[in-house]
């Protein structure tokens, strides 16, 4: 095989063939003529045998893959969704040779003969097939492929959507470490057993900065197994976007790839096809404008299984810290000094998801069409539930990485999520934590899983009180030792339900890496979430997963604020409508939820006049307009309507 390789390149370069696609200094400009090099311009003289000897000081970066793979394997994966009847579907090629075909076709199978449905040009850089198809069939299997030439392909199925499947499983997880290389068949063969429904990668598929196409592609090799049958969220980090670390700030241009002066380092053109192949195949963006630079937007919403979940871009409009607050600590992200005023570095005019994120969530939480529960996705966590970083003396205060900073962009961001009733999924902090977030007090906001690292090779993180004592109101009958009511770094106040510290990061079997699993129970309104080790097996059931999961909470539970009192029982003639409550006095609307049934009786948290619409999928009808509470659901009356009027 190698001689085959070899050969061919030798081939092309004996023709002098000068007709290859524009090379990384056309691309990307000068100052990077090396940026993703692997897979630009005369790729094939730089595609060696991947160097699989010991790592030598000053030696050549190690080959990532093989990319110059026989012509009939250069399709290397797919991903896919579809949501409101539209499928999208992103084939990830290898870099294609100078005469080699650039189309690429989508065909499905029906009954016993394949069709071909799409023909689309190969987007590069990035080598990337986009296939769009509208009126798709979301009520049956589909098998498909995505082929090249002769003899390329690759194949899957496209699911129906499970819509009439009591409880939708979702696969999450984050932060796979490139320097443990190869498959990953446990959580492969974990997965396949638990069968989930769809699929979240929160960020960090790839640490290799300056390649993220030969990245991608070894991270697909990874998991296209599980991938080319299920809908999947890919969402790019700061690794994948080649940085430490990401305050995006509308697209800036970062100083240095720390990234804490904010902005982007490397060449939008090269961001912009991060998210090309890592998002393209998601439902369309809410609001498409680009922001500075040209560089891309991709917020969006997807529902699958009758669960609608909002995808959000926690880096790309958050303000940098460099040069906007004190310097308390040895970088500007990083504070230590346990004396200094939360206040001083909640400033007014810093942005965390920004103002066209904010809109769209306020847009989603009352927008339940195709949605009987809802959830949040993006790359981190809205608190700092980490005491220490790195290594196992390290203890640090407060991480501005986090989504815990600036405070008051994690509270507006919170305040649309508890609107809905919504949980959120997220990754990045290599630390596999529950907490339910506090607004005002402890335990009124949305609950929050943050998955494991995949492989936690790189960067260890610890929750480990200072004082190694439970806060108030531990969680009852929970094997950990230090769970209940916390404030962060920042002065967020934070629950600790469930925490997985690495052991001895130097023994891969209690480096605490893994993956997580989010089940959502449409009939009985709950969320579990699950959190596995590496090399657990699943077939051992509950035992096996890390002490003090699963964890089950019900769908009320993520708007915890306290019950004042209650509006009349509504009474319906058709189940399952869609009620918002608005507090008449304040005009803020308190939630906007699927109601169960043909009955609900809604919560208030002040004794003020409240206002109640209903509606099928959008609470547009008005049903209550300065509405009384009583201070027991007892006596309150019971109020007969037909929603849908």
């Amino acid at each position: 095989m190698k001689f085959f390789l070899t050969s061919l390149s030798c081939l092309f370069l004996l023709h002098g063939i000068s007709n290859a696609e524009p090379d990384s200094k056309v691309l990307f400009g000068d100052k990077f003529p090396n940026l993703d090099h692997m897979s630009t311009g005369e790729w094939w003289t730089r595609a060696k045998p991947v160097d699989t000897s010991a790592k030598k000081k000053g030696k050549a970066p190690k080959q990532i893959i093989e990319m110059n793979v026989p012509r009939d394997q250069v399709v290397a994966f797919a991903l896919y969704t579809v949501d409101a009847g539209t499928l999208k579907l992103t084939g990830q090629l290898y870099p294609l040779m100078p005469k080699e075909s650039r189309e690429v076709r989508l065909e499905t199978k029906q009954g016993k003969e394949w069709k071909e449905i799409a023909k689309v040009k190969i987007t590069y850089p990035g080598w990337t097939a986009h296939f769009r198809v509208k009126n798709w069939d979301s009520a049956k299997n589909i098998p498909y492929r995505v082929r090249h030439g002769e003899k390329a392909l690759f194949e899957g199925v496209i699911r129906k959507d499970p819509i009439n499947q009591e409880t939708i499983v979702v696969g999450n997880l984050s932060c796979n470490s490139s320097r443990t290389k190869g498959p990953r068949p446990m959580i492969i063969e974990n997965l396949k057993a638990i069968d989930p429904d769809m699929l979240f990668f929160a960020g960090d598929q790839t640490y290799h900065h300056t390649q993220h196409t030969a990245g991608w592609i070894e991270f697909g090799l990874q998991f296209r197994d599980l991938m080319k049958d299920r809908p999947t969220v890919t969402i790019p980090d700061d690794h994948d976007v080649g940085q430490a670390n990401l305050w995006g700030e509308s697209g800036i241009v970062a100083t240095s790839p720390a990234g804490n002066s904010g902005g982007y380092f490397y060449p939008i053109p090269y961001v912009n096809m991060v998210q090309r192949q890592q998002t393209w195949h998601l439902p369309d963006p809410v609001d498409p404008k680009k922001v500075k630079r040209g560089l891309e937007v991709y917020f969006t919403r997807l529902r699958v299984g009758g669960i609608d979940f909002a995808i959000l871009e926690d880096r790309k409009f958050k303000t940098g810290p460099a040069g906007k607050i004190p310097k308390m600590g040895p970088r500007p992200d990083h504070i230590n000094d346990p004396k200094y005023d939360r206040k001083a570095v909640d400033l007014d005019g810093l942005v965390l998801l920004g103002d066209r994120q904010l809109k769209f969530l306020s847009q989603w939480s009352q927008d339940w069409e195709g949605a009987q529960m809802k959830a949040a996705l993006s790359q981190t966590a809205f608190c700092g539930a980490v005491h220490i970083h790195g290594g196992p003396t390290n203890r640090l205060l407060a991480d501005l990485d986090s989504n815990a900073w600036p405070q008051t962009g994690r509270n507006k961001a919170l305040y649309e999520l508890r609107k809905a009733w919504a949980p959120h999924l997220c990754g990045d902090q290599h630390l596999a934590v529950v907490v339910q977030h506090g607004v005002e007090q402890h335990r009124d906001g949305p609950f929050a899983f943050t998955s494991p690292a995949i492989v936690n090779t790189i960067y260890g993180r610890w929750w480990k009180p200072e004082n190694e004592k439970p806060g108030p109101r531990p969680i009852p009958n929970s094997p950990l030792p230090w769970t209940g009511d916390f404030s962060d770094g920042l002065g967020n106040l934070i629950t600790m339900h469930a925490y997985a510290n690495p052991e001895d990061r130097n023994n891969e079997l209690k480096r605490a890496d893994g993956f997580g699993v989010a089940k959502f129970n449409k009939k009985n309104q709950t969320i579990t979430f699950e959190c596995w080790p590496r090399f657990a097996k699943v077939s051992d059931g509950d035992k096996a997963q890390f002490p003090g999961w699963p964890v089950t909470v019900k769908m009320t539970q993520n708007d915890g604020r306290k019950v004042k009192g209650w509006l009349p029982k509504l009474s319906f003639s058709k189940p399952n409508p869609v009620v918002q409550v608005i507090n008449d006095k304040t005009k803020e609307v308190l939630y906007t939820v699927r109601v169960q049934g043909k009955s609900f009786q809604p919560k208030v948290y002040s004794m003020d006049p409240h206002s109640v619409r209903v509606g099928k999928d959008t609470p547009k009808n008005p049903l209550l307009a300065n509405a009384r509470p009583k201070k027991e659901p007892k006596k309150a009356k019971v109020l007969r309507v037909d929603p849908f009027l």
